[in-house]
């Protein structure tokens, strides 16, 4: 199971329907946050995701949505009885935020906290899967992150194997993983009966930033790639200053990068009532784009 689900959606500030920033990546029973805005551990609770599986966050900058719902979740988590260690990954100054987390308030955790500091190009090694962080253009230090799928062992050909005599059973097992058998003196190569290795999946976040190149050269052929949206075009003056993306520059981005689909986030309050001009400009540029809502969840599904 791969799924995203979009815990907060809104730019700097909370509105009635967008908790700030926040999302969950739900991988074969892991659970990996992105960016922790303010109340983003009831965004969970509503989801029902439970907080057991969380092993990372990964923090893309130190502006407030992006980060003040970290104490209330780990102080949540140890009420509950936690004990396995959490890691918190970010950019300059995360070993300082833990520090004073772990310091903050009359309590002590029940498990460990470890901040690793990361700079663009460094990379986090999972079981199956790795995250690089990249860099970002935005008002503080910031990342990115793309989460990248380790290759998946190619088809296994049932029908030519049998018809090459290999009896159904562990030896399909074993051509399978990549190692040669003999039957009746005859050598059956794994590569005779297995299809080509097929790629993993691959998720970006930009978290806030401007279109920059860094971007745009990890996005290339992604699944998802899920970008900061704050503004409309009109705006587009503001989003520089502010060193955000329209919504247009997003999707030039994602059509550039031939990404398989564009997810729009951090929207301003200005478009509480109506986000129809970020999803019109998009659009016109890149059809396979929607715009997060807050608790929507979509798959990610593997390819062939």
């Amino acid at each position: 199971m791969f799924r995203i689900l979009f815990l907060g959606t809104g730019g700097s500030l909370p509105t009635r329907n967008r908790n700030t920033s926040g999302i969950l990546i739900k991988r074969d029973g892991e659970l990996l946050l992105f960016d922790c805005g303010e109340g983003t551990q009831q965004q969970m609770m509503r989801a029902k995701t439970g907080m057991k599986a969380l092993t990372s966050i990964f923090i893309t900058h130190f502006h407030a949505d992006h980060m003040l719902g970290i104490p209330g979740l780990i102080q949540t988590m140890s009420f509950l009885g936690r004990t396995d260690p959490l890691m918190i990954y970010g950019p300059e100054w995360v070993k300082e935020f833990v520090k004073i987390l772990i310091e903050l308030g009359y309590y002590k955790l029940r498990f460990e906290v470890e901040a690793v500091e990361l700079s663009p190009g460094d990379i986090v090694r999972k079981e199956g899967y790795f995250i690089e962080a990249i860099g970002t253009e935005h008002s503080v230090p910031s990342l990115g992150y793309v989460l990248t799928e380790e290759p998946r062992r190619g088809k296994f050909d049932r029908e030519k194997a049998i018809a090459l005599g290999v009896p159904p059973g562990p030896l399909f097992s074993k051509l399978h993983s990549g190692f040669d058998v003999e039957i009746n003196g005859q050598l059956i190569k794994s590569s005779d009966v297995v299809g080509r290795m097929r790629r993993g999946r691959k998720i970006v976040y930009t978290g806030d930033t401007r279109p920059c190149e860094s971007i745009l050269n990890a996005s290339r052929n992604a699944d998802v790639l899920i970008h900061e949206a704050t503004l409309a075009s009109d705006q587009s003056d503001w989003a520089k200053e502010t060193k955000h993306s329209t919504a247009f520059e997003a999707a030039t981005l994602a059509k550039e990068a031939n990404v398989g689909r564009l997810v729009l986030t951090h929207i301003s309050s200005r478009y509480t009532d109506d986000v129809s001009p970020l999803l019109n400009e998009a659009q016109k540029v890149f059809e396979k784009v929607i715009i997060a809502e807050d608790l929507m969840e979509i798959d990610v599904p593997l390819k062939d």
